[in-house]
């Protein structure tokens, strides 16, 4: 199997560079921020998860928002054949750049469609990955129906691989990330769903194996510290993630970037560097 890339609606994020007008999630100036400074910070976390399931040659492998490629191109490296799907096609633009440079293979195939569209031809996955983490404004219903369509592709019994945040009091970056949420303001459940991103519960990832009807087999936990050469890189790079889109359509972007440096600057050290400790969380559920 060739490795195929898709056009599929999951939840979008994008990037911003500082001192540049507000631009559109999904351009290539914000995904090149993504590839560039954010994206590399979830590193150790697709490596536990391959690690764990001895992803290589053999492995089947569809990546849900695979965003612009870095995990699959870790997934291939090993010897994976991989596909992937994501809805900002931006960041599908950068992906193909990876994984299809100049000098690949004639049969190298990618495709622009819906899920369906990323199907093996004759073989079903064995590993699926929906490393986005939950916790992330609207993710979760389109989540849960992804990786219900993404089960029916599968081979019976295969890893699925959920991705989230760890214990709130073990992210240094959850501090930072309130930033998102002030817009909505004091406005209870109602503020939740409208804000960019909130503290996961202890069984968000288990919840959402069981609403797209998997059963979860066990779970990891990984250190993914975010750092970043300085302050202005910081601030790329988080406004890369997607988290603060709200925020931006709520207050003038110089006012997102002023509260987002004051929330950093405790992480600052003497040299300019930023650096936040953070746990991330694994689970590996099973199709039926």
């Amino acid at each position: 199997m060739s490795p195929t890339l898709v056009r599929h609606q999951l939840p979008h994020s994008g990037s911003m560079r500082c001192d540049d007008p507000p631009v559109p999630a999904g351009s290539r100036a914000r995904t090149r921020d993504w590839a560039e400074i954010q994206e590399r910070m979830l590193v150790p976390l697709y490596e536990a998860a391959y690690d764990r399931l001895g992803v290589g040659p053999g492995t089947r492998l569809l990546g849900l928002g695979c965003g612009s490629g870095l995990a699959l191109l870790l997934a291939a490296a090993r010897g994976a054949q991989v596909s992937g799907v994501d809805a900002d096609e931006s960041r599908l633009e950068l992906a193909r750049e990876r994984l299809t440079p100049d000098g690949m293979p004639e049969h190298t195939r990618l495709v622009s469609g819906g899920l369906e569209d990323a199907a093996p031809g004759d073989a079903a996955f064995t590993v699926v990955t929906a490393f986005h983490p939950v916790g992330c404004v609207s993710t979760v219903e389109g989540l849960t129906a992804s990786l219900t369509a993404a089960a029916g592709l599968a081979e019976r019994g295969s890893a699925v691989v959920l991705g989230g945040w760890g214990p709130v009091e073990r992210c240094a970056t959850a501090g930072v990330l309130r930033v998102a949420q002030r817009p909505a303001g004091p406005a209870g459940a109602d503020a939740v769903g409208s804000a960019g991103w909130w503290p996961s519960g202890r069984d968000d990832l288990e919840e959402l194996a069981e609403r797209a009807g998997l059963q979860p087999d066990g779970s990891g936990r990984v250190a993914c510290p975010f750092g970043y050469g300085d302050l202005a890189s910081a601030v790329r790079g988080l406004l890369s993630t997607g988290l603060f889109d709200t925020a931006l359509e709520a207050a003038e972007q110089r006012q997102v970037e002023k509260e987002l440096a004051e929330a950093l600057h405790p992480h600052q050290r003497a040299d300019g560097t930023v650096w936040m400790p953070n746990v991330f969380r694994y689970l590996i559920a099973r199709t039926r």
